[in-house]
């Protein structure tokens, strides 16, 4: 798997089926190791690691409904009373980070209501706060570490 814009990390792999799998700790199996998948473990470590999030709050690819239609989200931090801290759309190296995808993270924002996003494809990362009386997103330099929420 190609080099990614974060630090060195860890992984498990095995072979399953012919097939190279990670193990994601969150979800506590291994899953197939597509290039998303690299994306969203590096993710996944970055928060754990770096930004100090603790994993009891975080959710990896889960089912939100929007407007009555099954999406899954990529990676999700929640807060202590259960809100939505962080929401981040992850994509393979090779999908460039558009307004397209801009444009789906707030989509399943609507719904998730979180204060902060980040899109990421393991190369270009974009960290944002949610800006809801402007109806706007504010562009961040990093994700804030974490701090025990009120």
């Amino acid at each position: 798997m190609q080099k990614l814009n974060f630090p060195d990390y860890t992984f498990r792999f095995k072979n399953s089926e012919n097939k190279l799998a990670i193990f994601d700790g969150v979800r506590k199996k291994f899953v197939i190791l597509t290039p998303e998948e690299w994306v969203r473990q590096h993710v996944v470590s970055f928060l754990l690691n770096d930004r100090m999030y603790p994993k009891s709050y975080l959710n990896v690819e889960k089912l939100l409904k929007i407007n009555g239609l099954n999406k899954r989200y990529d990676v999700v931090v929640y807060k202590p009373d259960g809100s939505v801290f962080l929401l981040v759309e992850c994509k393979a190296p090779t999908v460039p980070v558009t307004q397209i995808t801009f444009d789906q993270i707030a989509r399943y924002n609507m719904a998730a209501k979180a204060q902060y996003m980040m899109v990421t494809n393991g190369i270009n990362h974009y960290f944002c706060s949610m800006d809801y009386e402007q109806e706007k997103y504010v562009f961040l330099k990093e994700l804030p570490q974490y701090k025990l929420q009120p």
